[in-house]
């Protein structure tokens, strides 16, 4: 059988003959970039990726502490310092009202008195503490501190109501008031979908 005349020029060069290499078929891998392929990941950012990880709700992971969580934060500061001031106060005043009950031969009969006047102040002492701590951690804390700020901001609002029924129009019952006000802003910070994203958010 006849394949042609191998030293005619014009002719079809023969197959497998040095010199005249194969063609490679077209989109056959190894000869550049496919027609079509898509691009391999790893190369620049891939379209359509956030910028940042995404919490279980689907948006986005918030970088930023949310608006009314900052509110909170600050009133935990405020809250924290009339807390101290207070419990500082009461501690001097029942010293001293137990300084002069020793010094007229009564001591004895208010040392119970003074007792529970000491406990009061160091229990404000350490609520401020308390709140101290839970406005600094709200930066970095995780779920621990987000429960913990609402059991407290739920033990506040019960003490001001209790403060606001057994105040008789006084001035408990305007620290009640104080008291309801700042633990409810406290506690709505901590209930929302927001607050949950930023203490659940991942920490590299």
């Amino acid at each position: 059988m006849s394949f042609g005349d191998p030293n005619n020029p014009y002719g079809p060069p023969p197959q497998g003959q040095p010199g005249y290499p194969q063609q490679p078929p077209q989109g056959q891998p190894g000869y550049g970039y496919p027609q079509g392929a898509p691009q391999q990941p790893g190369y620049g950012y891939p379209q359509g990726q956030p910028a940042y990880p995404g919490y279980p709700g689907g948006n986005m992971m918030p970088v930023q502490m949310p608006g009314l969580m900052k509110t909170a934060r600050v009133l935990l500061f405020i809250l924290a310092g009339f807390q101290l001031l207070f419990g500082l106060i009461t501690g001097i005043a029942v010293g001293a009202a137990q300084d002069l009950s020793n010094g007229v031969g009564s001591g004895d009969d208010t040392d119970t008195l003074a007792g529970l006047g000491f406990l009061v102040a160091a229990l404000l002492v350490g609520l401020g503490a308390l709140s101290i701590f839970l406005g600094v951690k709200f930066k970095n804390g995780g779920s621990g501190i987000r429960i913990t700020t609402i059991v407290y901001a739920s033990l506040m609002i019960l003490g001001g109501i209790v403060n606001i029924v057994n105040g008789a129009n006084g001035s408990a019952t305007f620290g009640g008031l104080i008291s309801l006000a700042i633990a409810g802003i406290i506690l709505a910070s901590m209930v929302n979908g927001a607050a949950s994203a930023w203490f659940n958010r991942p920490r590299y």
